[in-house]
């Protein structure tokens, strides 16, 4: 199972308890003309969420347009105007540099950061094989004295493609809405218990269709995988990195030709929104089969489903026939 190392933070006892911790400077009331509380979301994931929790009272746009990999955003001077007449930015510190600088500079008084509704932890491109010569002793001693590694020792952004960690921002981002426009309070604390609801009923379709597998290790593209992975008792080894563009090593290529042979792995994953060429020269070169394992950051038309659940249960479909699911 994949080794991984918790991110303290502050902030989440607080988050936890009271469901807003990371709402700032909150108006208490939506002031747009239409009635409506204006959110600015920084790409798809937390598009979703406030739409889903927020439904008729809320207006969401994204800064991330459908095609454009998030990673690599960048933010126009029209873009930080939008931000700065929101109501509230709902973003992710630490997973778009252009929009934690953006945010910043807008001015807009309530933003609510989706990292600081969970606990972030550290997820390498290796899977088990890459940890045997992990100091968790260090590691300890570390988080004993209070450092708190955060964004800066490289805390794994990608935490909604595990169905309960997005429950847990969707439950903080709820209770921010609840707080922005209490008008409306008790709608938005009943869509964002059905959309927990239908995140851990989706929980358990990960738990039971991942159970029994002939295989425990999966390769992609993209190393977004961690919290899945983690969540479900399996081994991502990714090619690259978390940035989707990375070019893997030669040793690096070496490596997972042993390990593809070593776990029965058949299936090298890519992803919707970028190029699938190192996996297929991957597969190539160890006679293996290619399908699509999608990160979810954004919903095109090449997307297998229109919507967070619709995708993530075509992932669960692929992972199982890669995985040999029993």
């Amino acid at each position: 199972m994949n080794v991984r190392r918790l991110i303290p933070s502050a902030a989440l006892a607080a988050a936890v308890a009271l469901g807003a911790t990371a709402l700032t400077a909150c108006s208490g009331a939506a002031g747009a003309a239409d009635g409506k509380l204006h959110v600015t979301a920084s790409f798809y994931p937390l598009q979703f969420l406030a739409e889903q929790i927020g439904k008729e009272h809320v207006e969401v746009t994204t800064l991330t347009k459908p095609g454009v990999e998030p990673h690599d955003l960048e933010i126009t001077p029209k873009q930080t105007a939008q931000l700065s007449e929101s109501d509230l930015a709902f973003y992710l510190k630490g997973l778009q540099p252009a929009v934690d600088k953006a945010v910043a500079q807008s001015g807009v008084k309530n933003t609510v950061d989706a990292a600081a509704l969970t606990r972030l932890e550290v997820h390498g491109a290796e899977g088990h094989e890459g940890h045997e010569g992990h100091d968790h002793a260090a590691e300890g001693e570390a988080e004993e004295h209070g450092h708190d590694h955060g964004h800066e020792a490289g805390g794994d952004p990608h935490v909604w493609l595990d169905p309960t960690k997005y429950a847990e921002i969707a439950k903080g981002l709820g209770a921010t809405l609840q707080k922005a426009d209490p008008a409306h309070a008790a709608e938005y604390e009943k869509n964002t218990g059905e959309l927990v609801a239908k995140l851990t009923a989706l929980d358990t379709e990960f738990k039971h269709g991942l159970k029994n597998t002939a295989s425990r290790t999966f390769i992609t593209t993209h190393s977004a995988f961690g919290y899945l992975a983690e969540r479900y008792g399996l081994d991502q080894e990714g090619i690259s990195g978390v940035d989707p563009e990375a070019e893997p090593s030669p040793a690096r290529m070496k490596d997972l030709q042993a390990v593809a042979k070593k776990d029965n792995v058949t299936t090298v994953f890519f992803e919707t929104l970028a190029s699938d060429k190192t996996a297929t020269s991957l597969a190539r070169d160890t006679g293996l089969t290619t399908d699509v394992l999608d990160p979810l950051e954004g919903i095109t038309d090449r997307s297998q489903g229109a919507d967070y659940f619709e995708v993530m249960r075509s992932n669960l479909k692929n992972l199982q026939k890669a995985l040999g699911a029993k």
